[in-house]
């Protein structure tokens, strides 16, 4: 007996809203990125795109348990030597919170082609609104 694939051009992608506001940064990224792969569906394929596209709101209301605002750093590297950039989570939720949360998805999916094609449907938005009302996204309660 064999394992029945599923055929990409029957695939279904779905949109969905999730309302970051007051959720906690890590239980929120790791609950999206389980939507982005796919793995809620029955049909979930490690090596197809099975998921569904997600849009967050309010990016800027997330929030950060314990002393993480203060003590987590975010690195970024220029190439050159003595160019080690670092900023912490509180100058980087008041510059660009979208960046805290898709930094946080994007180190939950693999480190492919593939992880880097899922990531490109997540749509982050600091404000409440978006511009995909033309897809009729769903919204998404998410647990704790």
């Amino acid at each position: 007996m064999t394992t029945p694939l599923p055929k990409v051009n029957e695939i279904r992608h779905r949109w969905y809203v999730v309302d970051a506001t007051d959720k906690v940064l890590g239980r929120l990224a790791s609950q999206v990125a389980i939507r982005l792969r796919g793995k809620h569906k029955s049909i979930f394929t490690p090596h197809l795109d099975t998921g569904d596209f997600i849009i967050i709101v309010n990016a800027d209301k997330i929030r950060l348990t314990g002393k993480k605002l203060d003590k987590k750093v975010y690195y970024r590297h220029s190439g050159y030597l003595g160019h080690l950039k670092s900023t912490t989570a509180r100058k980087m939720l008041e510059k660009r919170p979208e960046e805290v949360i898709r930094l946080a998805v994007r180190r939950m999916l693999p480190k492919n082609r593939l992880g880097r094609h899922q990531l490109k449907k997540l749509k982050i938005y600091a404000g409440p609104g978006h511009p995909h009302q033309a897809q009729m996204p769903e919204p998404l309660r998410l647990t704790a």
